[in-house]
């Protein structure tokens, strides 16, 4: 029998509250279910909550009791904040988290390279946000449990999969023994070490680099401002990187590389942490402040990706689906938005809206969104962890004096390429007739919108979401018959679709709802000309439609591609 661990994680400044587990004694036969979702990681429930937000139930199972341990994924981008707004947590990251925009890369002392990420006024959120997973976690947790669409089930783990045809048969072990669960399909979220992917002997493709780091959460107090620092060849750990960022509550993480060779265990061992530490410490200035450790790990850099996320019934997202680098902030911000990209498609099939072809659209899309991020974030990886010789010959000579500090070419080779959403450029749900060839700015096929300010804490993407969103542009009183027919057909196939109108009118007849730009801004950031335009978007908020003119067959045309049968 399953018997996860009842003692709090230990921590020097997060109450972990341990769960009680599901038991199936206590509840009755075991209905067949729309969608299980193994794991409880950030993936598994975006997936719930997201689902939910569709209308489809799901049942989420843990092996565990309680929260993930440790600060483990920290740094949150501006795109995951948006879609966590979606699911209702944004705001409770933003009152706790450490909003931030700078990246430093130091050698010898001095800063060669200074990343700015872009912010402008039209930004609800900073382009990055770091809090620890464990407040993440408690958040999305706390909004599924709001969910009566949401089945919690603590202690359950998943043992055995098996394939019947159109449904699933996962049997779960808990602390009072075994019972099997039917659905429809299972969402495998159990993370990098998946136990499904290996179940299904799955096997990944890309690299894994020799590289080794530990991470270290430890409280100290650091005059530092909220802002990544990487350090690189310091004198204490010649030829390796060592990161720190600020975490909330006093806490400070800091990511140093091994020397090859060095086995985990014994690089975790108190006195070889506190030697490297204290000699971090002593570098940055700040040698003998006290400090105290609340956690640690040791992670290696991998560039891995099944080829298709579409296995059956199951359905493999976030870690269990790729493995990523630490380097650009890239796990759990695109375990975000395979979560919510999986969902929505899901969500479509099962409610009879699109054929099960949607969810192979789905796989395409993020198993080519993974391997562009394996491509920028492996060339992070060889700078910060040489795997060859060769590589490390290349990063010394960029790393040393007569490059690093006389050119300014070599500079942004210290760049992180910070984790981005992925647009789609090349989906198949893309409209083919429209006239997204003829702009030449603002957000093109599968982008993600561009917010936009509507006034001092309104933004666009608070009033978009969840469902196909059309924007029209447009300075009439009222939006023409033959569009508001097309969405009224389309609405009774039970599709959900949101008109908004965009323009000087305070209200425009026919849209479910008008939003003001009365100086034109809007127009300007969405590359709309004075005659108007409009935009389809994706339930995801990705654009898969945009028009110079729109009319009701081309709108029509739109709404087919992207829903195929």
């Amino acid at each position: 029998m399953h018997q996860p661990t009842t003692e709090p994680r230990p921590s020097i400044y997060y109450d972990y509250r341990v769960h009680a587990p599901w038991l199936p004694s206590q509840h009755g036969a075991q209905p067949r279910h729309k969608v299980v979702i193994a794991g409880s990681g950030p993936a598994g429930m975006v997936a719930a909550l997201e689902l939910a937000r569709h209308g489809v139930p799901s049942v989420v199972v843990t092996s565990e009791l309680q929260v993930s341990q440790g600060s483990r994924a920290i740094v949150f981008t501006r795109r995951s904040m948006e879609i966590l707004q979606q699911v209702g947590t944004a705001r409770r990251m933003t009152e706790n988290g450490l909003p931030w925009r700078f990246g430093n890369s130091i050698y010898q002392g001095q800063t060669v390279f200074r990343m700015e990420a872009p912010h402008d006024a039209d930004d609800r959120f900073f382009p990055m946000l770091n809090i620890q997973q464990q407040y993440m976690e408690e958040y999305l947790l706390d909004a599924c449990a709001a969910s009566p669409l949401i089945d919690f089930r603590w202690g359950n783990k998943v043992v055995k999969v098996e394939q019947r045809g159109d449904h699933a048969r996962v049997t779960l072990d808990t602390p009072e023994g075994e019972y099997v669960l039917e659905t429809d399909w299972l969402i495998a979220a159990d993370g990098g070490r998946s136990d499904i992917r290996t179940m299904l002997g799955l096997k990944m493709e890309g690299a894994s680099y020799e590289g080794l780091f530990v991470i270290a959460d430890i409280k100290i107090d650091l005059p530092f401002p909220t802002e990544r620092l990487a350090f690189f060849d310091p004198v204490w750990n010649p030829g390796n990187t060592i990161l720190m960022h600020r975490e909330p509550h006093g806490i400070w993480r800091v990511d140093y590389q091994l020397p090859p060779g060095e086995k985990p265990e014994d690089a975790l061992q108190p006195e070889s942490l506190k030697a490297r530490i204290d000699a971090q410490l002593e570098m940055i200035g700040h040698g003998g402040t006290p400090w105290e450790m609340d956690w640690c790990s040791v992670y290696s850099a991998r560039t891995l990706t099944l080829p298709d996320y579409v296995v059956g019934r199951v359905l493999f997202t976030g870690d269990a689906a790729h493995l990523l680098p630490i380097f650009g902030v890239r796990g759990a911000n695109t375990g975000f938005q395979d979560a919510q990209s999986l969902a929505w498609h899901l969500a479509f099939v099962i409610r009879g809206l699109a054929g099960e072809q949607l969810l192979a659209n789905h796989s395409a899309e993020r198993v080519g969104a993974a391997r562009e991020i394996i491509d920028e974030a492996g060339k992070s990886t060889r700078f910060m962890a040489p795997p060859t010789h060769g590589f490390r010959v290349l990063r010394d000579a960029v790393l040393s004096l007569s490059l690093s500090r006389t050119q300014d070419f070599v500079r942004p080779l210290y760049h992180w390429r910070t984790s981005r959403p992925h647009e789609y450029t090349h989906s198949v749900l893309n409209s083919r007739g429209d006239d997204n060839a003829l702009f030449t700015t603002a957000p093109a096929h599968g982008a993600p919108p561009q917010n936009i300010r509507l006034g001092a804490d309104d933004f666009l993407l608070d009033h978009l979401g969840g469902a196909f969103d059309l924007l029209y542009f447009t300075d009439a009183d009222a939006i023409a018959q033959p569009l508001l027919d097309v969405v009224a057909a389309v609405r009774q196939r039970g599709v959900p679709v949101r008109v908004t109108a965009v323009g000087a009118r305070p209200a425009v007849q026919g849209a479910d709802q008008t939003l003001a730009d009365v100086d034109g801004h809007f127009r300007q950031r969405y590359g709309i000309p004075a005659s108007g335009g409009a935009y389809l978007l994706r339930p995801d908020q990705h654009v898969c439609a945009r028009w110079l003119t729109l009319d009701a067959t081309r709108l029509q045309a739109a709404f087919k591609q992207a829903l195929p049968q």
